[in-house]
């Protein structure tokens, strides 16, 4: 009997258990849950790319917009602008158009005086000049002023005694003022003192 138990001692003894196995390897809990992680993260890129996305053809949608609405608002800035010219041309034209009507009276009958004539034109002149006027010309001054280079053009100076240096003694060419902007600087001649004469 002893000899039995020498040769199993484990099958007599219930103290001494049987080595375990090892159980069957569970899934990682961590891997797991860096997958879920993971798979969340790649579904919040595409939601946000396509936010931006959204948000580009947007913002591409006001651009065209804008880029239409300032073509149209150019064209029709451009529009009223020579719309206006031409208004403005018109207007100048239907006032000067009686001035002709008059030249074209005093051409056909210019009666047998000249004086006469010559009185018609002067009033047609002067009818000429205050629809002018209406309109914003007005004459540079001439003769008897001072000599001003912004508003006269000198073609000659001339020597005299009776006249201060840089007055303006004589007008070759009228000059004209529109809506006080210089349109045609006034053509004259300026006064200058004498040359001493040798020996003097």
């Amino acid at each position: 009997m002893d000899n039995k138990l020498r040769e199993n001692p484990d099958r007599e003894n219930p103290s001494v258990s049987e080595p375990q196995r090892d159980p069957a390897p569970l899934e990682n809990d961590d891997d797991r849950s860096g997958e879920e992680t993971a798979e969340v993260g790649t579904e919040d890129m595409e939601a946000q790319l396509a936010a931006e996305a959204a948000r580009d053809e947007e913002y591409q949608q006001q651009l065209l917009r804008l880029q239409a609405d300032f073509d149209n608002f150019r064209r029709r800035t451009r529009q009223e602008r020579d719309e206006w010219f031409r208004q403005a041309a018109e207007d100048v034209v239907a006032a000067v158009l009686p001035v002709l009507d008059n030249f074209e009276r005093a051409l056909e009958k210019p009666g047998d005086r000249l004086e006469d004539f010559l009185a018609g034109v002067r009033m047609i002149h002067r009818q000429l000049e205050g629809i002018l006027a209406d309109q914003g010309l007005e004459r540079v001054p001439g003769p008897g002023g001072e000599f001003n280079p912004s508003i006269h053009e000198a073609v000659a100076r001339v020597e005299t005694g009776e006249a201060p240096e840089n007055m303006v003694i004589e007008e070759l060419r009228p000059g004209y003022y529109f809506r006080g902007r210089v349109i045609r600087p006034a053509m004259v001649k300026v006064a200058k003192p004498p040359a001493y004469e040798e020996g003097e």
